[in-house]
């Protein structure tokens, strides 16, 4: 193996592809470990499956550092040259979804949604960029840690802004969606169609349109409705069959009209009580997107959030805070009702969308708690912040967060001063 590219150090083979290698590599400038995609010389020969494969690595090194999502791997470095090439990417050691569509691997139903609704935020957000992925399939799908993914290999990507021709009818058989396979124009439906191949692989363990010959798969794609998956595998809810369907629709104007109401519609099923006795991600997603004081955070910064924070059920009648106990938390009220009082008379009741433990966030070092806040219902409540528990959450992201807590903690005050005024009248 040749130690060096560049300024990567390669470490270990990661897998090879018909284009190239990707490697586990040191970057020596940052001491960081990257998965580094390194162009096989021979591809730069004058033959056509050449041209497809350096149209492929040019047009996912035109992508670099421009998609910033939780849920996309970054593509962090690219050099081309005349006769060599290397794509420096960040480096998701889980491997793929691939082992996951095995029969005698498959993830809880609740793990595949969960999974599912990450991909729609993912594609959204490639999708407002101008980006078409062309080429979702459990092999370009990386697993961080549990549910947590990242989708992979923008080579085959679609970029509405590019000046270059662009080539078509590019994709896994499998995967490709009927308009992909009829060279027609593809827009954001495609890779919702792909995702849905995706889901109903990771859900039963077989593909929809199983076939022996590329061929045999097409015909089917083009001609044939997929099977119920709830017919496929036990224990698997009804619920699941209409939101497939609708994803594999034939014609693409059949399918849902945004990736949102995908995803909303994979939400609803998350939350059947069959899949998941814990708060899934999808839940924590929808439930800080909902709070106004969050707004002003884009997508990608409410994902740090539901990552940075801990997530409890709390029942109805049960102590969370209590006055002079030091603490530095702030607390995100998603679900229920909880009040607060100081030396035990009541100074408010505060409902989902609020915060509490503003003043002791902002003072930090763990500052006596100003009052006792306890549950008037079962609630669902967030905690960030503290020690080190806002790790891997961006300046951005803390910059709108800190707003929002000055913002009711002005609100509040005002409100203090509204009521005294109001007694002294």
């Amino acid at each position: 193996m040749q130690q060096m590219v560049g300024k990567y150090e390669l470490q270990k083979m990661l897998g090879k592809g018909a284009s190239g290698t990707v490697y586990l590599a040191l970057d020596t400038f940052s001491q960081e470990q990257v998965a580094l995609k390194v162009l096989d010389t021979g591809i730069f020969q004058n033959t056509r499956q050449g041209r497809l494969s350096k149209s492929q690595f040019l047009n996912e090194a035109s992508l670099t550092g421009k998609l910033a999502h939780p849920h996309i791997v970054a593509i962090l470095d690219a050099v081309i040259g005349d006769d060599s090439g290397h794509i420096a990417m960040e480096y998701v050691p889980g491997g793929s979804l691939l082992r996951a569509t095995h029969p005698d691997h498959l993830l809880p139903p609740g793990h595949a949604i969960e999974i599912g609704f990450k991909c729609c935020g993912a594609l959204d957000y490639a999708a407002r960029q101008g980006i078409i992925h062309r080429d979702i399939k459990p092999a370009n799908i990386l697993v961080v840690k549990g549910t947590d993914i990242k989708v992979a290999d923008f080579g085959a990507a679609y970029l509405h802004d590019a000046d270059t021709t662009q080539i078509v009818n590019i994709g896994s058989p499998s995967y490709m969606s009927p308009e992909q396979i009829m060279a027609q124009p593809v827009e954001q439906m495609s890779d919702m169609y792909s995702l849905g191949v995706v889901l109903f692989e990771l859900l039963t363990g077989r593909k929809p349109f199983p076939g022996d010959l590329p061929a045999q798969v097409i015909q089917k794609i083009l001609r044939e409705d997929a099977p119920p998956a709830s017919s496929l595998r036990k224990g698997l809810p009804a619920e699941i069959d209409p939101v497939l369907a609708r994803a594999l629709a034939k014609k693409s104007d059949e399918r849902y009209p945004s990736w949102a109401d995908f995803a909303l519609e994979l939400a609803k099923l998350g939350r059947l009580s069959v899949y998941q006795q814990d708060i899934p991600d999808s839940e924590k997603f929808r439930l800080l997107r909902a709070m106004e004081m969050l707004k002003p955070c884009n997508d990608g910064e409410i994902w740090e959030l539901v990552h940075a924070s801990e997530w409890t059920r709390v029942p109805g009648h049960s102590a969370i805070l209590r006055e002079d106990e030091p603490g530095s938390r702030l607390f995100l009220l998603a679900q229920g009702e909880v009040k607060v009082t100081k030396r035990g008379r009541l100074l408010g009741v505060l409902r989902a969308g609020e915060c509490f433990g503003e003043m002791s966030y902002i003072k930090g070092g763990d500052a006596p708690r100003q009052a006792t806040v306890e549950s008037l219902t079962e609630i669902v409540v967030a905690e960030v912040g503290g020690d080190g528990a806002e790790h891997g959450v961006s300046n951005t992201c803390r910059l709108h967060l800190t707003q929002a807590v000055l913002n009711a903690l002005v609100d509040r005050l005002a409100l203090a001063d509204a009521r005294i005024s109001h007694v002294i009248n």
